[in-house]
């Protein structure tokens, strides 16, 4: 199985960027984590990161992934909360998607608790740090829509 993990924008930041919020890890180390993690995981799982701030650039990205991914793991950023493009995209390209997000969206200012990405995802998970993203890898090795 092969799983895209696509980040956008200020992920890049991960470590110095309001680590009472996002935590101190910083983006290389989540990705070695989220690498890490899917080797335990009893399935062949190949993961890729892709990190953009370029809203177009993600959206390549997306569409990019049909026919060379299984499942793909999303984190938007802010793009979350108005991005129909990304939306879009995703609905284009068929895959099985869960929308991360590091900090629980729903316990911050009220505009992040709406996201026009989750419709198109299987599920979200937020406020769990970077084990959301390992949960959303746990998904796609063993879940109904994921265990390919």
């Amino acid at each position: 199985m092969k799983v895209l993990v696509i980040n956008g924008p200020n992920l890049n930041m991960l470590g110095t960027r309001e680590p009472d919020v996002y935590g101190s890890m910083t983006y290389d180390e989540l990705c070695k984590y989220v690498s890490d993690s899917a080797e335990e995981l009893k399935v062949k799982m190949e993961v890729s990161f892709v990190q953009s701030n370029c809203e177009g650039e993600l959206i390549d990205t997306i569409h990019g992934a049909k026919g060379v991914h299984d499942a793909l793991i999303i984190n938007p950023g802010a793009y979350t909360h108005y991005s129909y493009a990304i939306y879009d995209a995703l609905l284009s390209v068929d895959l099985p998607t869960i929308e991360v997000h590091l900090s629980n969206v729903h316990k911050r200012e009220k505009f992040r608790h709406n996201s026009v990405v989750v419709p198109a995802c299987v599920g979200q998970i937020t406020g769990l740090g970077a084990y959301g993203y390992v949960a959303a890898l746990g998904f796609f090795a063993g879940g109904e829509e994921g265990g390919k």
